[in-house]
């Protein structure tokens, strides 16, 4: 599709001779390439729809990559990819390859810090401007973009209590699209904005102080009953008090998408010396009527259909929903469950919760310390809290996982929701690291179901369970069509593993959705002539010592298969155990080997670090080859 303005654009620098006018066009025109560029490949659309305006006036005041824009989480950087000169890539977003969705410092001079989780841009920006200082590279700028979301993690008011009690030059920009704007009081902040950035205004300040601290006896009384008559009543007329009691000068609130007024106000900022926060008001979604209308599902959205605002129906059950439904169940038995989530009430399927069980939710925003803590603290009061959290987002809370949970050994059930691999997030999203980083903690067990019934029994199990306690499972399903796959009606019990399907001399060790490869992998092999058992490895901690005994007798080849990294996981264990115990078997670990993983589908993905059936055959091939005529007692050899 032709655009007569955007075509035109291959820098921030093109911006600079457009009018007001031109500028409004060009809005329009990134509106509908992001809008037709996202229905096809996906992505995070309501977000970049809101900062449309935001981000011209930004790359119209500023001289970007000589001043510096850190956008926290990097989600609503499309607009800023699009006006450094990678529209024609736009294309490529989020596929394998192509464009990441967040900014990369390896895509552009003009992303100078990759980010992906939230709260980090403040701290991140500080950083820089504090380096341009030490190295005294005068006359850039650096400007934090957050949202006010992400305002409410934690380290974003570390960074704000550092920056503002410095005197370093540094723009805190609020991109805030949860209010609405009351024009009187708007109006009114606007205009003491202004006066209060203006030079005249500071210079009589400044003037006013001095005079009264020269007064003998007196002086200092005045000077602090006029700051305080100051603040009072800015206190009952601006918004933004409590960023100027942290030390800001508070520009705000402004209309996001009133280009003039946010070319105004920005380049008021770049005039002030010492920490400035500008709060500008946005619209989520804007410009596209379904994405207004549902902001929450058109946050990071699959490709859709312009027209209708409608996806792919799908009618299966995800872990998600199948952890929500079960939940509501145990909670109409039991009044002491209750449910804690960090901002991600629909993703993690507690909305269904929320709506029934209202006094018993806690959304307590991006702040996963302190829902881990939070839930420490219920436990510790007879409560039985789950808390639901992305498996990227729960390293955050480590440390609340080992001090405040594991040390006083309380029950908090932790939900590890998109566990594994995740797709067209990235690296900053996979959830390959969360086996990793549990396992070395004491008192804390690790179970992943093979499917959405285990989930159930093993949510069931948990809520007499008496000690932490972690379930991870991947995004979306999990699907074992294999003939081989055979189910059993015993009494569960997570903590044994279960046996699959029974083979001859090999057997793979595995759980969740690796259980998919496994059975993917035996059919491959079958055609081979080797038969290969397959174990439902569902409690990754503790693990199942009596079947390894049974298995070291049975098995002479042994495969652990898991889609966390190598270092420190499920393999690892199985390793120590078997070096401890001294049992003559062969093993092969497969998983992903000690690096960062980028964007693509999972499918991809999964090939790509070679976890996918094809490639875990061959390596088995290789692995029975090179040691089935070995004298050694045991062989450990690891595969990424």
């Amino acid at each position: 599709m032709h655009y007569s303005l955007l075509d035109s654009i291959s820098s921030p620098h093109d911006l600079k001779g457009l009018s007001i006018d031109q500028l409004e066009e060009l809005s329009h025109e990134i509106r509908d390439f992001i809008l037709t560029t996202v229905s096809k490949t996906g992505g995070h659309l309501a977000s970049n729809l809101g900062v449309v305006e935001l981000t011209l006036a930004l790359h119209y005041v500023f001289e970007s990559p000589k001043d510096i824009f850190i956008w926290d989480v990097g989600h609503q950087s499309y607009i800023h990819k699009i006006l450094t000169g990678r529209k024609d890539k736009f294309g490529s977003l989020r596929q394998l390859g192509g464009l990441s969705g967040f900014p990369k410092y390896q895509e552009s001079q003009h992303d100078k810090f990759n980010t992906g989780h939230s709260s980090t841009s403040i701290s991140a920006a500080l950083g820089m401007a504090r380096a341009r200082d030490l190295k005294a590279e005068d006359g850039s700028h650096v400007i934090a973009i957050i949202g006010d979301g992400a305002l409410t993690g934690g380290m974003a008011f570390e960074a704000l209590n550092d920056a503002g009690h410095s005197d370093t030059n540094l723009i805190v920009l609020l991109n805030d699209n949860e209010m609405s704007i009351s024009h009187n009081v708007g109006a009114l902040a606007g205009h003491l904005s202004r006066v209060r950035s203006s030079s005249k205004y500071n210079w009589f300040k400044k003037g006013v102080q001095n005079l009264f601290s020269k007064m003998p006896w007196i002086g200092n009384s005045l000077s602090t009953c006029a700051d305080l008559v100051k603040k009072g009543f800015k206190s009952l007329l601006v918004h933004g008090m409590i960023f100027e009691e942290m030390g800001f000068k508070y520009l705000g609130p402004i209309d996001g998408h009133n280009l003039s007024a946010m070319m105004d106000v920005l380049k008021q900022a770049a005039k002030m010396e010492g920490p400035v926060l500008v709060h500008a008001i946005t619209h989520k979604g804007k410009g596209y009527e379904y994405a207004e209308n549902n902001p929450e599902f058109f946050h990071g959205v699959p490709p859709f259909i312009m027209k209708t605002g409608k996806t792919q129906e799908n009618n299966f059950s995800t872990f998600s929903d199948a952890f929500g439904d079960q939940l509501v169940q145990l909670a109409r038995e039991d009044n002491s469950i209750v449910a804690i989530t960090a901002a991600m009430l629909e993703s993690t399927g507690l909305l269904k919760f929320q709506e029934l069980f209202p006094q018993r939710f806690f959304d307590v925003g991006i702040a996963e310390q302190h829902a881990v803590t939070m839930a420490a603290g219920l436990a510790a009061a007879g409560l039985k809290p789950y808390v639901a959290i992305y498996s990227t987002f729960l390293q955050r809370a480590f440390d609340q996982i080992l001090h405040d949970v594991c040390i006083q050994n309380l029950p908090v059930r932790l939900i590890i929701d998109r566990a594994g691999l995740v797709g067209e997030d990235g690296e900053t999203h996979h959830g390959i690291f969360d086996v990793s980083f549990l396992n070395p903690i004491p008192n804390i067990s690790i179970l992943a179901p093979k499917d959405t019934e285990e989930l159930r029994a093993m949510l069931d199990y948990t809520k007499e369970f008496n000690s932490p306690i972690a379930i991870r499972y991947p995004r979306g399903r999990t699907s074992l069509r294999s003939p081989l796959h055979k189910d059993k009606k015993e009494a569960f019990d997570p903590f044994t593993w279960d046996i699959l399907a029974e083979g001859n001399q090999l057997c793979i060790l595995a759980f969740g959705k690796m259980l998919e490869v496994a059975f993917e992998t035996a059919d491959i092999l079958l055609k081979r002539g080797i038969k290969i058992g397959i174990i439902n490895a569902r409690s990754i901690k503790p693990l199942d010592k009596s079947m390894l005994e049974y298995l070291s007798k049975r098995y002479k080849y042994w495969v652990s298969l898991e889609d966390n990294i190598l270092a420190g996981g499920f393999g690892s264990s199985i390793n120590q155990y078997l070096i401890k115990n001294n049992l003559g078997t062969y093993i092969l670990n497969l998983g992903i080997h000690n690096r960062f993983v980028g964007h693509g589908q999972v499918e991809e993905l999964i090939k790509l670090v070679s976890l996918d059936p094809s490639n875990v055959a061959q390596e088995i091939n290789c692995f029975l080859n090179n040691y089935k005529e070995s004298d050694y007692v045991q062989c450990f050899q690891t595969k990424a």
